[in-house]
């Protein structure tokens, strides 16, 4: 087992030891592997998926059967749905006694099938090696994704000769990586007639490392580009001046979608050519769908066939990796220039200006009371714009999706299709732990935290220093902000009032708390808690009642925004 880790890279293990995996703890001080000790399974989940969306690597969690299997579930569903590769390693009962109802013995492989890319159960040890080498390239190629492998004590136990696969056989399981070229000059003839173009980006290009060729292509096509949750940080926020100034890059729209800016929806709304690239078109980016891009046709680029056209019909769907279609649309772009480009897409950026200007992200900072964006945005001046973010859902996620500008791809990372409240926290441990040397922060909510707050102590103990920045607004807080705007301010279940004293219990784990109650406290706190060479929970108390705007009420079209 640990012989074929290592053969796959594998440099880090977060894991919960347990009955069923004993012998594979017991054979892991002979291996130079690090081990992460968890509080909880979950965390482990999340550990390894914030460590694959840091480093781009596969992520390992460990784990013992039954309920140390079942705990992982949340985070295995959590990187299924955002597609992020990771090898999930339970511990089974013996064989003999799988289906006997034996001692937290469950079907780990039957709960997990929705949300695995692949799962084996291991019933021979001659088989092993062959297992773990096509769990990984599975959960690596293609469209990535966790691949779960069920380990039963017996086969633990046994004893093989090592023999590592050289090569893979996956009868049915191709992914299709090259762009078709046929598609690409269709897809280019539209491209070169558009008016009102809209670059669409998802994770599918951060997954690609595409992000060199993106920038390149919608600045050489001047079409301006939005992203999804998952897509930030694949096209810069911002752009440098010569005096080393940062100003907004005038193709970047922002997020679209429920929480997205004015100018994202509206050019979406107008547009007559949309190209969506590594997106899966989510209900929380489209909206209601006869009101997404009506008047658009429609681009897909995407590696998983199953993508396109699932939740919107398109006219031109383009199979393949993000980068090769890139490649081949900016190799259209040098042989058949662009003729009148600035004639053809100079009244588009105008329009996009205007809507820019007239209906920007804004907030005022202008009482004693703490505005959570203004937390946001002071971590972005303090960190300039560098840090690893993570979030936990809700409120505190949309903020840092729309207040922290990302410039670049694995900045942000954060649970966008699953919405998993807790991620954040072991997510931002997995990153320190992949990306020792950067400044890791977790954004999240004062509910939010408190469902995998046990993580801290794995972060004092393996001297990880993440800092984590509460926005303590006393509610669930986006649940709130639903009650308010559509079920008649019924606030029932969201007020946090008992919540508990963070900076004691901060302390209590050995970390450092601190506290900012007052605007002019922000900053300070920040700069002190960078400094720190420890995990650090700083408290922000802030306005309870803040609203996260535009917000697209639910059967809405994109267009028909809530703006304040």
């Amino acid at each position: 087992m640990f012989e074929c880790l290592k053969r796959e890279g594998v440099e880090v293990i977060f894991g919960f030891p347990g009955g069923s995996v004993l012998d594979l703890y017991h054979e892991m001080t002979n291996h130079d592997i690090r081990h992460i000790l968890v509080r909880h399974e979950q965390g482990a989940a999340h550990m390894a998926d914030g460590y694959a969306r840091a480093t781009g690597r596969v992520g390992v969690c460990l784990v013992t059967s039954g309920p140390g299997a079942t705990n992982t579930v949340t985070g295995v569903a959590t990187a299924y749905a955002d597609s992020v590769p990771m090898v999930i390693i339970t511990g089974q009962v013996p064989t003999a006694m799988i289906g006997d109802d034996a001692f937290q013995e469950v079907d780990i492989i039957g709960i997990t099938r929705p949300c695995t890319k692949h799962s084996y159960l291991v019933r021979d040890v001659n088989d092993l090696a062959r297992v773990i080498k096509e769990a990984f390239y599975l959960a690596r190629t293609g469209r990535p994704g966790p691949v779960l492998v069920d380990l039963p004590k017996d086969v633990q136990q046994a004893q093989a000769d090592f023999r590592y696969p050289r090569r893979i056989d996956l009868p049915g399981y191709h992914p299709t990586v090259e762009a078709h070229m046929g598609q690409i000059k269709r897809a280019y003839q539209f491209i070169k007639k558009a008016r009102h173009p809209v670059l669409y980006i998802g994770g599918g290009v951060v997954h690609s490392g595409a992000y060199d060729e993106l920038v390149r292509f919608a600045e050489m096509t001047r079409i301006p580009v939005t992203g999804t949750l998952m897509g930030l940080g694949s096209f810069p926020a911002t752009v440098t001046d010569a005096a080393g100034r940062k100003e907004p890059h005038p193709l970047w729209l922002g997020m679209l979608g429920m929480h997205g800016t004015f100018r994202a929806n509206m050019a979406v709304s107008h547009s007559d050519l949309l190209i969506a690239v590594g997106a899966r078109f989510d209900d929380r980016v489209t909206g209601k769908i006869s009101g997404f891009a009506p008047k658009a046709k429609i681009v897909h680029i995407d590696i998983d066939p199953t993508s396109i056209s699932k939740n919107v019909e398109v006219d031109i769907p383009i199979v393949g990796d993000c980068k090769n279609a890139l490649e081949k649309l900016i190799q259209m772009v040098e042989a058949e220039p662009i003729e009148g480009l600035d004639e053809l897409r100079a009244p588009w950026a105008g329009q996009i200006h205007e809507w820019r200007e007239t209906y920007p992200l804004a907030y005022t900072q202008d009482s004693d009371v703490i505005k959570p964006q203004f937390v946001v945005d002071t971590i972005y001046r303090v960190s300039n714009g560098d840090a690893v973010i993570t979030t936990e859902v809700g409120q505190n996620q949309m903020w840092t999706a729309q207040y922290y500008l990302f410039d670049r791809p694995r900045r942000l990372l954060t649970s966008g299709g699953l919405g998993t409240m807790g991620y954040g926290l072991p997510a931002a441990i997995g990153a320190q732990v992949g990306m020792p040397d950067r400044l890791v922060v977790d954004i999240a909510g004062d509910g939010s935290i408190q469902m995998n707050i046990q993580e801290v102590i794995t972060a004092v103990c393996n001297c990880l220093p993440v800092k984590v920045a509460i926005l303590n607004n006393r509610y669930l807080g986006m649940v709130r902000q639903w009650q308010e705007l559509f079920y008649q301010k019924n606030y029932c279940g969201t007020c946090l009032d008992a919540s508990p004293d963070f900076v004691k219990l901060a302390e209590a784990y050995g970390a450092v708390g601190l506290r900012a109650t007052k605007p002019e406290e922000v900053e300070p706190v920040l700069r002190e808690a960078f400094s720190i060479n420890k995990p650090v929970l700083m408290d922000f108390v802030v306005s309870p009642e803040e609203g996260v705007y535009p917000m697209v009420p639910a059967g809405k079209s994109i267009s028909e925004m809530l703006l304040v």
